[in-house]
């Protein structure tokens, strides 16, 4: 068989795995999946690569050294790239890499592979329960950018702000648009957030105040993680783009809004963004992501050339926003919709933000921008969704939410329904909690 027969193999709907939970329709992590993540456990504190496989995570360390996984090294190859905090050292082998490793682990969790479902000595050191495992960041982030790629999101920020007729700012339908965040304040799912306090311009005063935001609120967005970086002085071309990724996480762009609103102009949000951004801790590859591939979105007028590229270059990821206020006992969904509406693919984001010669690292972070549908239900901010509070939304135990409270639990939740499975990104959870008190 060649490497690709082998890699098309591993997303056959049909495939079955010998750990049942992974054969569940909907659950995330379907062996069609096999996202990376770093985990560790209570037997065994250090970091370490694990791979999800239903309920179950994959030691990819201890299948190595049974023999089970093996994976071409430089230099004389005895030091593990599965022993790590962070992800980076196996990304940086290359992606010939990272589809060796998912062949072979799609082998040896298939139904009718013995080698690991029978021996039951090797299962307990190589299979650890998810309920089990703490996750932790999967990467070292040296840089971060987040875009704003969401058309009808830039339409209904620019109909609330400026004039409707003229929603959109002439450069948004010509380029990506993007600022450079904060690598150092993104976090892991699970990691409390807190409120952050800033300048606040309020309507009735001359001058700013000092206090904790007033206007808290989530982002729904994915982020693409950098597989294969450029050098300096030298872009990616559109065409290339995808291969220069490694996959894609779910993102929440915490954002401030009443501290954004005072600080942004003239050079775009600050403080109301380096306060946090959680990511989900399983990254999936872009090859598990292949069957769902679909159009992008008509794009008037026609790219520039440098932006443009043939075939479908989006994905058909069904996306979801909870919120549980504290106490509660049932979350209320307050938002559904689907990676598929970005205008800009991520393609275009990235050859956009290497054109004048800036260089990226394996590793570097890239968020999507808000992801916002066509109707109501599916914009993916509070800032819409409430209408900048106007129009409150309703929780299912009672109460309203026009932007986030102290104690509020947000649940980001993603995946792609197959035939039979699902590719899931699992879930990107964050708790606010109250402000620390004035410096």
């Amino acid at each position: 068989m060649s490497a690709l027969t082998d890699l098309q193999a591993t997303l056959d709907p049909s495939r079955k795995s010998w750990v049942e939970s992974a054969n569940e329709p909907t659950h995330n992590f379907s062996i069609q999946n096999l996202p990376f993540g770093i985990f560790s456990d209570g037997l065994n504190t250090t970091r370490r690569v694990g791979v999800a496989i239903g309920d179950w995570i994959v030691d990819l360390a201890a299948l190595e050294s049974a023999g089970l996984l093996t994976v071409p090294l430089p230099g004389d190859g005895r030091n593990t790239v599965f022993v790590r905090d962070a992800l980076n050292d196996f990304i940086a082998l290359g992606r010939d890499v990272w589809r060796g490793v998912r062949v072979q682990l799609s082998r040896v969790l298939s139904r009718d592979n013995a080698s690991l479902r029978d021996d039951a000595e090797l299962r307990g050191r190589v299979l650890i329960r998810q309920a089990d495992a703490t996750m932790h960041l999967p990467l070292q982030i040296p840089g971060y950018t987040d875009f704003y790629s969401s058309k009808e999101h830039a339409t209904n920020v620019g109909s609330m702000f400026r004039d409707p007729k003229n929603a959109l700012l002439p450069n948004w339908s010509e380029m990506p648009i993007g600022y450079n965040g904060r690598a150092s304040s993104v976090v892991v799912s699970g990691t409390p957030v807190r409120r952050p306090n800033g300048q606040l311009k309020l309507p009735d005063q001359e001058r700013p105040v000092f206090g904790a935001c007033r206007k808290l609120d989530i982002e729904l967005e994915t982020g693409f993680v950098i597989g294969g970086g450029n050098a300096l002085g030298e872009p990616i071309a559109c065409a290339d783009a995808e291969a220069h990724i490694f996959g894609m996480v779910l993102l929440n762009d915490w954002s401030a809004r009443d501290i954004q609103q005072w600080e942004y102009v003239p050079l775009g949000p600050f403080n109301a963004k380096t306060f946090a951004t959680t990511i989900s801790p399983w990254i999936v590859t872009l090859d598990a992501l292949e069957p769902f591939r679909v159009a992008q979105p008509v794009q008037e007028p026609q790219p520039l050339a440098y932006l443009r590229h043939e075939g479908d270059h989006a994905f058909d990821i069904a996306l979801e926003v909870t919120l549980r206020a504290q106490g509660a006992k049932q979350a209320t969904t307050i938002a559904r919709t689907n990676f598929r509406h970005m205008y800009w693919t991520m393609a275009q984001q990235l050859a956009h933000h290497t054109v004048s010669g800036c260089n990226t690292r394996v590793g570097d972070l890239m968020g999507s921008g808000t992801i916002s549908g066509p109707t109501e239900d599916s914009y993916g901010s509070l800032l819409e969704l409430t209408w900048n509070g106007k129009k409150p939304l309703e929780l299912k135990e009672g109460g309203t939410r026009s932007f986030i409270e102290d104690g509020d639990e947000l649940t980001l939740a993603g995946w792609c329904q197959g035939d039979g499975y699902r590719v899931g990104f699992g879930t990107c959870v964050g708790e606010i909690v109250a402000a620390g008190g004035e410096v």
